[in-house]
């Protein structure tokens, strides 16, 4: 009964747009069995409601399963009502019309929890052809929640009649759960549970596994039944755990614990002995299942199982798992269907790892790409270019506060944390670094101290909270290619940006003049002076260059992460590093440098996904392995390491 009226919903429910008539007529006519529903009676009720084809059905349906509807004592009229003090503010089911009245000349109808389950699944599917693209989305979204045989065959009926694409495709997936889990015919069942092969949702892989949901048995001959497979004791299952599947299965009688054999035998002491062992014998355990043996010949106790006793009952039956399903061609269609659902998942579960690691290794070229110029033209080892990033991020924070467009904030904020930066970097290298060059022991001291008194700076301006750096809405979320594979849109932004700066750097150091000269500088230093370069202000200009691009990945990371006094920390390990093994003073080895611990760090945090502690300890562990065998980098400099 129930079936037939939920398929007449979507065929009834729509035509009656045109028919529409009141509602209260009908409501009277099973007024009974609405005051008082069981859920024998409700399903009539609930049918006579949809061929009506009144719209306010779906309402009345909301409001019955609240217990937002009355009924007037007097007359039996039914009416929506919310409560106020000790009157009840009513509105007509038909037209809408509101009033007050006393409450005590109205009962409110409490159905129980076994007619509102009736009620809510018959609103679901009337919703299923609701005008209302929201309802129907609702609906759709409730029968993915608790599917149930019943919606399959009304949510079919809706497909073709669904004008919005997105949810007639999500329709189209639902049916194709349901179908797989409850079609009627074998046939339907077996091409829906095929169509799921290529579906690598979460929900379809959660059919698949209900269809192939098995249980354990044990039997002293072949298994019978639809047989998943056979269990090797030793390999799947223990020889404790077999021996416990015979107990419970009474195939094999229980063990004796050893508290029950000390129980037992602490029973039956006579005149000092237990089955003729005196008690001063009974300080060990073999002496106790000695004299618990004496016990059991008696017929006092249960016997004992041995250890021999219980190989033997295990290797004198087989185990095996069973399907709870037991239509083989039902099981292998979804076995089939699960292990090509599993190989595309891998597939592209390698592609997401890809992404990502394409993501962080941008970010570590952003870090570390200014300090590759500033170590390669001129050997400083720079403790504080963490620091020029923060310096970057507190730049766009501040750019924020006065410029509330975000889109707005960022493109000023760029240019900005660049000049900013780029004459911290100058006047680091004027008032510091100059007179250090050379004495590289004393420029590491130098530019570590200075990167504690910025980070002391900047806690003392912008406090020791964590400040927002916020991106652009078109920034927000990401880009979903599948369940598995998405990337977020600010990694994508950032990615972008890392290519441009290549471009840009590799113009910089091709096409313009000042890149010659620093090319020359980086070359050989002494040549480029005798031919009119000043070494000195390309070492100022190169460090502050180094410097500003330092400012504009702080904005960029930024975007990504926490903007605290500490965050150049976190980047400056990981930027010598990406250094050192791309190749010291090359923008190719910065970019193969960062590519490879990018990769080689979400690699190992995929075997370990818990730790990234571990995997950051390996990466580094690693790179150190590498560095000994390849000491110049990936791609090694030319020129001035050859000169020095």
């Amino acid at each position: 009964m129930l079936r037939r009226f939920l398929t007449l919903i979507v065929f009834l429910g729509i035509a009656g747009v045109a028919q529409a008539q009141d509602l209260q007529p009908v409501l009277q006519t099973h007024a009974a069995e609405i005051a008082n529903p069981s859920r024998s009676s409700v399903s009539v009720a609930l049918e006579d409601l949809a061929a009506s084809g009144a719209p306010q059905v779906s309402d009345f349906l909301e409001q019955w399963e609240d217990k937002g509807v009355w009924q007037r004592t007097s007359d039996g009229m039914f009416f929506f009502a919310t409560e106020e003090g000790n009157d009840l503010r009513l509105r007509d089911i038909d037209t809408g019309a509101e009033t007050l009245a006393p409450k005590s000349g109205f009962s409110q109808l409490k159905p129980n929890g076994g007619v509102r389950r009736l009620i809510g699944t018959a609103l679901v599917q009337f919703q299923l052809a609701d005008p209302d693209l929201a309802r129907r989305a609702s609906a759709v979204d409730s029968i993915a929640r608790r599917p149930d045989e019943s919606q399959l065959e009304p949510l079919l009926a809706s497909v073709d009649g669904e004008p919005d694409a997105a949810l007639k495709a999500r329709k189209i997936q639902l049916a194709n759960f349901l179908s797989a889990s409850f079609a009627p015919d074998p046939n339907d069942k077996i091409d829906a549970i095929n169509s799921l092969s290529k579906d690598t949702s979460i929900e379809a892989r959660a059919v698949l596994n209900q269809i192939l949901s098995v249980k354990t048995g044990v039997s002293a001959d072949a298994p019978t039944g639809n047989v998943a497979r056979l269990l090797k004791v030793g390999r799947d299952l223990s020889q404790e755990a077999a021996y416990a599947q015979l107990v419970e299965a009474k195939l094999a009688p229980p063990l004796v614990p050893s508290g029950s054999i000390r129980d037992a035998l602490a029973a039956n002491v006579v005149g000092g002995k237990v089955g003729d062992i005196p008690t001063a014998q009974l300080d060990n355990q073999p002496m106790r299942e000695a004299a618990y043996a004496v016990l059991a010949g008696d017929g006092l106790v249960p016997p004992l199982v041995t250890q021999a006793e219980q190989i033997a009952a295990v290797e004198a039956h087989t185990f095996f798992e069973v399907y709870d399903e037991d239509n083989a061609a039902f099981t292998d269609a979804a076995r089939a269907a699960l292990d090509s659902i599993e190989t595309r998942v891998g597939a592209a579960q390698t592609v997401d790892l890809t992404l990502d690691a394409l993501s962080l290794a941008s970010i570590y070229f952003l870090a570390a790409i200014g300090l590759a110029i500033t170590f390669g033209v001129m050997g400083v080892i720079n403790m504080a270019h963490g620091e020029f990033i923060m310096m970057g991020a507190y730049t766009g924070y501040v750019v924020q506060q006065f410029v509330p467009d975000y889109t707005v904030s960022i493109i000023i904020a760029l240019p900005l944390a660049f000049a900013v930066t780029f004459a911290a970097g100058v006047a680091m290298e004027r008032l510091v670094i100059r007179h250090l060059y050379h004495r590289p022991l004393e420029t590491l001291l130098a530019t570590f101290g200075i990167s504690v008194a910025l980070q002391q700076l900047a806690k003392n301006i912008f406090g020791t909270q964590a400040r927002p750096l916020t991106s652009p809405g078109w920034l927000d979320g990401a880009w979903v290619f599948s369940d598995v594979i998405q990337i977020s849109y600010i990694r994508i932004a950032i990615f972008v940006l890392a290519l441009l700066f290549l471009g840009l750097i590799l113009f910089v150091l091709k096409r313009t003049r000042l890149g010659l000269e620093v090319r020359a500088v980086t070359q050989n230093p002494g040549m480029a002076a005798s031919m009119g370069i000043n070494p000195d202000r390309i070492n100022m200009l190169t460090f502050g260059l180094g410097s500003g691009i330092a400012g504009i990945a702080g904005v960029a990371i930024g975007l990504y992460a926490k903007v605290t006094s500490e965050m150049g920390a976190d980047y400056i390990v990981q930027s010598f590093m990406t250094v050192v093994v791309g190749g010291v003073g090359n923008v190719w080895g910065t970019l193969a440098g960062a590519s490879l611990i990018g990769f080689l760090q979400k690699g190992i945090e995929w075997f370990n996904p818990s730790n990234t502690l571990a995997a950051q300890t390996y990466m580094v562990l690693f790179i150190i392995l590498f560095i000994q065998f390849r000491p110049k980098g990936i791609v090694a400099q030319k020129g001035r390491a050859a000169a020095d």
